[in-house]
């Protein structure tokens, strides 16, 4: 094989992974079961504004935008590839999808009514520490699968058919 092929898939796996070294948080992509039950947190009759960080190629926030055309979802990633996909994905998609290159870190999570992490254990504590120090009261942050060791959610959720866990915390 040509070496510029090795090259090329090195190049593109760095895109994918790109801070994985650095965050210690892989692309882990949540599926449709996930997303009915993120839709069924969010506050009825009335716009919400939501958040997805690691949002990978964006489609909890492509779908949550679809069914909720008067509010306004973001996502935001660090790794390029994904969120140039996510980018691409919304020339097609709602116009209340937004997608951010970056680092969650950097947001004010007192502008959202939901936080929606799909981490890793290892940034669950830093996560915590965040949205203990910024979120309103009346928000809700999301873990999927990862739990929170810093406080007990209010509530588990267990998505319908097979799945980790959805842990929820009422601020």
């Amino acid at each position: 094989l040509p070496p510029l092929l090795y090259f090329g898939v090195f190049v593109f796996l760095l895109m994918l992974y790109w801070s994985t070294f650095r965050t210690q948080v892989p692309y882990y992509p949540s599926g449709k079961r996930v997303w009915d039950e993120v839709a069924a947190l969010l506050p009825e009759g009335r716009p919400v504004s939501m958040i997805d960080i690691g949002s990978g190629l964006g489609g909890l926030v492509l779908e949550l935008a679809k069914r909720r055309p008067e509010s306004r979802f973001t996502g935001i990633e660090l790794a390029p590839l994904p969120w140039l996909a996510s980018r691409l994905r919304t020339l097609a998609g709602p116009n209340n999808a937004h997608f951010i290159r970056g680092d969650y870190e950097q947001l004010d999570f007192a502008q959202f009514d939901l936080v929606f992490a799909y981490l890793s254990p290892a940034a669950m504590s830093a996560l915590w520490r965040k949205a203990s120090a910024e979120m309103r009261p009346g928000t809700v942050l999301v873990s999927y699968e990862f739990l929170i060791t810093e406080k007990a959610p209010g509530h588990i959720i267990k998505p319908t058919g097979r799945g980790p866990n959805v842990f929820v915390w009422h601020f």
